[in-house]
């Protein structure tokens, strides 16, 4: 205001205490007669006389576009698979010292560090080889790490009448365990290693959440062979699969000094699907439970290993698989009809698995 009135060519007259008289209006005749109109209205922004002039405003144009391109980013990382990174933040366990396998960008379907390779490579460190001897000779077969402190689950038919249970690692490394709990209803058992501390253990997925065609791999130790990758699809759901209730029932006892006790071995762990036996007899005390039917390659040895979906989360426990006679070299190995027990029946049982289970539990040497 000030400024401008100098720049009409007038001075400010000196002896004026304000421009336009005093600060209430003057009677007539004040200084040189007449009324003098009141001060102006206050301009906000406006400096007052001898004040600093006012910062000219913040341009905050930019931040709105900013924040919504910082959005805009985000939304399209987790379109491309990173949630399930983000996710798998959240899914430690709840035991300390030890570290979950990693869940694996589901955007991605090639390279190194992603789709199966990405998977084998993230769960592999959770997936162990199983040795139980028995009365009757060795069965074999695979489990998964659930716990930092070495708690292992697995088939009941695979450590079923133990005298003692070894557990090999993916790095190499033995250690003995102790059977803490069975449930032959549900064919699922619970070991824990002597020793365990910050062991590398699998990320528990949820098995309602499969679709028939999804995509999955399984990792087991087929024929001794730790850590052997296979992969497939979900054929079917909630197929009725019947199991013996204890290992033993399989034909090919004397093959592999009992190998076939509990391990898919030779004939493979007996099951009736759809009316019909596979390996051999069930024998009179069976069960039945709801499977996720798979295609990914499974063989003797993989029971008790993982079914694992693309994010590497565990949604299945293999158990049970058609196994042709291995006399007739055209007819050898997996075709492809493979059962699991999904992951969420396992996590419903596993406080019960921990108290000794319906089969109760016993120690390994």
């Amino acid at each position: 205001m000030t400024e401008s009135y100098r720049r009409s060519g007038d001075e400010m007259p000196q002896d004026r205490p304000y421009a336009y008289g005093s600060p209430y209006g003057s009677a007539p005749g004040a200084y040189g007669g007449g009324d003098v109109p009141p001060p102006p209205p206050y301009v906000p922004g406006m400096a007052e006389a001898g004040a600093p002039a006012a910062p000219e405003p913040r341009r905050r144009a930019r931040r709105p576009v900013a924040l919504i391109a910082a959005v805009a980013l985000a939304s399209g990382l987790i379109g491309g698979g990173s949630a399930a990174l983000i996710a798998g933040a959240t899914q430690q366990s709840s035991t300390s010292g030890g570290v979950a396998t990693p869940l694996v960008n589901a955007g991605q379907s090639t390279g190194s560090g992603t789709g199966v390779a990405g998977v084998a490579k993230a769960v592999s460190p959770a997936i162990v080889e199983i040795k139980a001897q028995t009365a009757d000779g060795e069965s074999t077969g695979s489990g998964v790490v659930i716990t930092s402190n070495g708690e292992i689950v697995t088939n009941n038919h695979v450590v079923s009448g133990s005298r003692t249970v070894s557990v090999t690692f993916s790095d190499g490394s033995k250690k003995t365990a102790t059977v803490v709990g069975t449930d032959p209803d549900k064919d699922l058992a619970l070991i824990k290693v002597t020793g365990g501390k910050g062991l590398t253990h699998a990320v528990l997925g949820d098995s309602s959440k499969l679709v028939v065609g999804d995509p999955v791999v399984a990792i087991g130790s087929p024929e001794g062979l730790t850590g052997s990758v296979t992969s497939g699809i979900v054929s079917a759901l909630n197929r009725d699969v019947t199991v013996p209730k204890e290992g033993g029932q399989s034909q090919d006892q004397g093959q592999g000094q009992g190998r076939g006790r509990g391990s898919f071995g030779g004939g493979g762990w007996p099951f009736e699907f759809g009316g019909n036996q596979y390996n051999g007899d069930t024998g009179s005390s069976k069960t039945t439970y709801k499977a996720i039917q798979t295609d990914a390659a499974l063989n003797p040895g993989n029971s008790g290993g993982a079914l694992i979906n693309m994010q590497g989360q565990i949604v299945g426990i293999n158990a049970a698989m058609y196994s042709p006679s291995s006399s007739d070299s055209s007819q050898a190995g997996s075709v492809g009809l493979g059962f699991a027990i999904p992951i969420n029946t396992v996590k419903a049982d596993l406080d019960a698995l921990r108290g000794g289970g319906s089969g109760g539990g016993n120690s390994g040497v």
